[in-house]
């Protein structure tokens, strides 16, 4: 019945216990047997499992017995790192309340702030939980304190809970059941479902995870995409499990399912589409999603360049289930053809190109990340450029506008000296400071040029892990950026080129060559590797030649044997300097995303 669904999501920030959670609510529902469960079973890719982390929302359906009354619980699983904010704000929009996590232990984090942002505009009901409870330095009073104080949330109902060792858990959920409103919806109008997730299954092809708004969806049925306007008749219908899924021959209104429609090609199912019925369609679709604004771009290439289509077919299918990522084809001087991929963030990245890896079997070079600017030329004309390599001329170039991101900062307060000088480095600009508790919260405008590459790395080695941070971008600025070349051999490797502020041109340029000198291979003559900017050389290595024995095999006998091959040796590598190649390795390419 549907006065007995609730679709809540869990929300926190990272490793303050959601998944954890997830699992004690699946055993406290009996959905799993002991023999079967695991850490995280919600969890299913290795990459989660082996970083710890959660990177694809994850759903499940729950039975619940509550006072002789059957209940169904659909829980959402959500990631907790900034990068897949897109996967919460789509799980909460699919849902009618949301467990807001706190760690007793930690308190009120950047991303916890953010995340019941994106839950107050989807109207949730919001319910505080506060975990680790079992742990020596839990102070909950002090966490519910932090709650009203920096969120304004109301804790006057809150839940004490262990997600560990299972304590309070059926008291949660027993709230749930009581807090959560029910879905609402007319059953007897015509099916309005909203696509809220999609994967690619090799037996199955295209999968759909749906919420139904209005009507059902019948096995059989022939439904509607409002968006792209494709008919395809529905081959079955499954709840969601980690483990088993479920069959079933209708999902009604108000529920979670999976709609399997036997669709081979990718184009068809969108994230944030509407399903109809296609003779009796409903009048208006339901609002989608903003499609995600990718942050960071990077170019990713095939090490064999005959691979270059398995690349696209790999993109394409890992595009359904992954929507925020985008693509197009480009081609590199140095490593031929591939794609400029867009992504929300460096972890992002990162996810991605090691899921294409595994589940794909690709052997893949990624360039150095760069974010997006906007180019104004000296004729008037305004340009995008993703890729530093298309940056026009300097004397062709009026204006550079950057992008700039509102970072939020929470810090303890010991810390706060080397966080500010951080973001000073950074080119931050403070628009405010708060004190709650011991902690401090700081707001900045900072270019997102600067924490693309080592930002977050930095930030927690100088508070030793305690600083948490969260950002969203605010638009552009104009910045006085200039574009730095690498040339190896005389060569301009485009690939290498990264575009930096004016005033860290020279102290870039060099770093840069340092590593790269350390990292080419030393050939039979000598390679200069240069920083450049424009047609002005700023910093040189040279690697050194490595000799060839060439008189190895004379022994004894005239001089001049031996001087007649060293001469020999000495032309050839003269010829062999100014027609020579030089091919830079991998880990080159590696070194720009440390630097």
């Amino acid at each position: 019945m549907q006065e007995n669904i609730r679709n809540f999501s869990i929300i926190a920030h990272i490793d303050h216990g959601k998944s954890t959670l997830a699992d004690r609510i699946i055993q406290e529902c009996g959905s799993v047997a002991d023999r079967d469960m695991s850490a995280q079973v919600m969890d299913t890719m290795d990459i989660e499992k082996e970083r710890g982390i959660t990177i694809k929302a994850q759903s499940v359906r729950l039975d619940y017995v509550k006072d002789g009354q059957n209940y169904v619980l659909n829980l959402i699983d959500t990631p907790g790192h900034v990068d897949f904010s897109y996967e919460v704000s789509r799980s909460l929009a699919s849902s009618d309340g949301a467990l807001l996590i706190v760690d007793s232990t930690q308190g009120v984090e950047a991303q916890t702030i953010a995340n019941v942002y994106i839950a107050m505009d989807n109207d949730l009901e919001l319910l505080p939980v506060v975990n680790k409870i079992d742990l020596p330095s839990a102070d909950p009073d002090r966490v519910l304190e932090e709650v009203e104080e920096a969120i304004g949330l109301d804790c006057t109902e809150h839940n004490l809970i262990s997600a560990k060792t299972g304590l309070g858990v059926r008291d949660l959920i027993d709230s749930i059941v009581d807090r959560v409103p029910a879905p609402k919806g007319d059953t007897n109008a015509p099916t309005k479902a909203l696509i809220y997730d999609s994967w690619f299954d090799s037996y199955l092809g295209a999968l759909a995870l749906v919420r139904v708004y209005e009507g059902s969806i019948k096995k059989g049925q022939v439904v509607r995409m409002m968006n792209t306007e494709h008919e395809q008749q529905v081959l079955s219908l499954m709840y969601p499990h980690p483990l088993k899924k479920q069959q079933t021959d209708e999902i009604k209104t108000g529920e979670i399912g999976i709609v399997v429609l036997g669709i081979k090609t990718v184009d068809i199912i969108a994230v944030g589409d509407t399903i109809t019925d296609a003779k009796n369609r409903t009048p208006q679709a339901i609002d989608g999603f903003e499609p995600a604004k990718p942050f960071v771009f990077a170019g990713i290439y095939p090490i064999d360049t005959d691979k270059f289509e398995d690349l696209r077919d790999a993109l394409d299918k890992l595009r359904l289930n992954d929507s925020s990522i985008s693509y197009e084809p480009e081609s590199s001087a140095a490593l031929g053809s591939g794609f400029r991929t867009g992504f929300l963030g460096m972890l992002h990245m990162e996810v991605i190109k090691e899921r294409l890896e595994r589940e794909f079997n690709l052997d893949l070079i990624a360039t150095a990340p760069t974010v997006v600017y906007e180019v104004l030329k000296v004729d008037g004309e305004k340009i995008s450029i993703q890729n530093p390599s298309e940056l026009p001329m300097p004397n062709h170039i009026d204006t550079i506008f950057e992008p700039y991101v509102k970072a939020t900062i929470l810090v303890p307060d010991e810390f706060l000296g080397n966080v500010i000088k951080l973001l000073n480095d950074k080119r931050g600009v403070q628009n405010k400071m708060d004190y709650i508790g011991k902690r401090v919260l700081l707001d900045y405008d900072i270019p997102m040029n600067e924490i693309v590459m080592d930002f977050y790395d930095r930030l927690k080695s100088t508070t030793k892990g305690y600083a948490s941070f969260d950002y969203e971008p605010i638009g552009f600025r104009e910045g006085v950026l200039q574009k730095l070349d690498i040339k190896v051999a005389g060569e301009v490797v485009d690939a290498l080129s990264i575009i930096v502020p004016e005033n860290k041109a020279l102290s870039k340029g060099r770093e840069f060559i340092k590593a790269l000198k350390e990292l080419i291979p030393r050939q039979l003559f000598e390679v200069a590797v240069q920083a450049s900017i424009g047609a002005n050389i700023i910093a040189r290595e040279t690697v050194k030649s490595t000799g060839k024995n060439v008189t190895a095999k004379c022994y004894g006998g005239d001089i001049t044997r031996k001087r007649k091959l060293l001469d020999k040796q000495k032309a050839g590598k003269k010829r062999m300097k100014s027609i020579g190649k030089v091919n830079v390795p991998q880990e080159a390419f590696m070194a720009v995303l440390k630097i």
